[in-house]
């Protein structure tokens, strides 16, 4: 069983899960079935494993809703050889999994290509053991965590010591598998009921080179990768093509792929006549008339582009390589190309952030208004969290964004420019998921029936603080209650800290985030 923390409208439009479910499906020895929120295939009359697929932090308790539906205990201690081996991969788990842990019995650590399969080969070669051997012999499969088999030792005034392993042939840290293949990903599935229907996604890169110091899709997902145009993209579109008209090229930063030119050129034959092509995100300093003009030839009514900042002094902080006359131009070459409209994306809430830079991102959005009238501007700003494996992971919540969103609507709602905030109040919570360790897993089955609710969370970690939730058991080790909130979600930390994802090894060493840290900080 496949499932997905959301409906099938979510779920199918997620380029990843198709992927691993179309990876599973091809293999004659599996027989796959999917699972959502609101819909799921025929179940089996046996489950041997049930897979999870997790790309937001506060997509993760809908795991334990999933369990109880199909009867499945929710905690790992709790099954029997009789149940389904519970498997989890994807961002979220591949950055800090601990939260989740006594919930999964194995976590698949980083790009699913080379790993899911091995992964599958792994355990059948071991189907007829006991659970408990079956779990030992995939410990030993790189990029494979089994959360059981590594205990949490902490202090006696509660912080984490050590995460170590708890027998001697698991290795004492786990390394994210990164895919180095010519081929990057495509749907498998095309359907009118997606939340984009009819739509044929395409990976044009994997990961981003711009490192901005925030930035988990960037930093996790490292190095930077690029299909050749001839042998990955084209055969990619091709294949979509025989089944819709509508096209959506996707990655952090699409037009840095160094044949993105070639590949709007390709688009542009007349036989594409009529085909819609999207596109997710541009580097903004990429942006020229030729670009929009060939977006727009093909259906295209917008542009999105990432400024982080209206301030030039906090995009240096950031490591956002983008001038201000760079963003200007990429407004003025949107219209020019016959774009109707700009979307930017930006934070509140970044380290070394003063409300004096918030009123430049509001200026900005201002100027750029008169400069291209009639062209339709939308601001997406979010508050910035901290990300497991990015050089910021040591920073916290900064409690003045929740004013800071409110400053930008003050200035731009007035004005026509329509502003899409996320919550700061949801951010929060997401930080206390994105940092957490082990400790807060009673926590996340506690909220259940009330985790859509702000204040379900809060009353349910007091509880977790005040020792009022059943004591687990992780490893063989007893949890302590959880830190305090304040330290998990707002504290800046220290970078000798021990961080619940110390023995998960990702692409950059934490000297390496620790220096880069320091180097954006020297420069507020």
């Amino acid at each position: 069983m496949l499932a997905f923390p959301s409906t099938y409208t979510v779920g199918i439009t997620s380029l990843g899960y198709q992927i691993v479910w179309a990876t599973l499906a091809m293999r004659p020895d599996l027989d796959v079935r999917r699972l959502f929120t609101d819909q799921g295939d025929p179940p089996h009359r046996h489950c041997d494993l049930f897979g999870l697929s997790l790309s937001w932090e506060l997509d993760g308790p809908v795991l334990l809703d999933l369990l109880e539906q199909q009867r499945i205990p929710i905690w790992s201690a709790d099954r029997s050889d009789n149940d389904p081996l519970v498997f989890g991969g994807g961002p979220v788990l591949t950055a800090n999994p601990e939260p989740l842990a006594p919930f999964f019995d194995v976590v698949l650590l980083g790009d699913g290509e080379e790993l899911l399969p091995a992964f599958i080969d792994a355990l059948q070669s071991v189907r007829d053991q006991p659970r408990a051997q079956q779990l030992r012999h995939l410990a030993r499969i790189p990029g494979i965590y089994v959360p059981a088999l590594y205990a949490p030792r902490y202090d006696p005034d509660g912080c984490l010591r050590s995460i170590e392993p708890i027998e001697a042939d698991c290795p004492e840290r786990i390394a994210k598998q990164t895919w180095r293949g010519n081929s990057l990903s495509h749907s498998t599935v095309i359907t009118p009921e997606a939340a984009w229907p009819e739509i044929h996604m395409v990976e044009v890169v994997r990961s981003c080179p711009e490192l901005c110091r925030f930035c988990l899709a960037s930093y996790l997902t490292l190095p930077f990768r690029t299909p050749s145009l001839d042998d990955g993209l084209i055969p990619a579109v091709e294949k979509g093509l025989t089944a819709t008209r509508r096209l959506g090229l996707l990655g952090a930063s699409v037009t840095q792929h160094p044949q993105f030119s070639e590949l709007l050129h390709w688009l542009g034959q007349d036989r594409f006549e009529d085909l819609r092509v999207s596109v997710s995100s541009v580097r903004a300093a990429t942006v020229t008339p030729d670009l929009a003009q060939g977006l727009a030839r093909r259906g295209s009514k917008s542009l999105t582009i990432a400024i982080e900042s209206g301030s030039e002094r906090m995009r240096g902080v950031v490591n956002k390589k983008l001038s201000t006359s760079e963003i200007e131009a990429a407004a003025r070459h949107a219209k020019q190309g016959g774009l109707s409209g700009l979307k930017l994306y930006g934070m509140v809430g970044l380290p070394a952030e003063e409300e004096s830079d918030v009123e430049d991102t509001a200026s900005l959005l201002l100027d750029l208004k008169k400069a291209t009238p009639g062209l339709r501007l939308t601001l997406g700003v979010s508050t910035f969290v901290p990300k497991a494996h990015t050089p910021f992971q040591w920073q916290g919540v900064r409690p003045e964004a929740e004013q800071r969103l409110k400053l930008l609507a003050k200035r731009l709602k007035p004005k026509g420019i329509e502003l899409r905030p996320e919550s700061y109040g949801w951010s929060v919570i997401q930080a206390l998921l994105s940092r957490s360790d082990r400790r807060l897993a009673p926590v996340i089955a506690a909220v259940r029936g009330s985790q859509d609710s702000l204040g379900g969370w809060k009353k349910a970690y007091r509880a977790a603080r005040a020792g009022e939730l059943p004591s687990t058991t992780s490893a063989g080790v007893t949890l302590p209650v959880p830190p305090p909130w304040e330290q998990v979600v707002h504290d800046v930390w220290d970078e000798q800290m021990v961080l619940p994802w110390t023995h998960l090894d990702g692409p950059v060493s934490a000297s390496t985030l620790a220096a880069h840290q320091r180097q954006a900080l020297d420069l507020a």
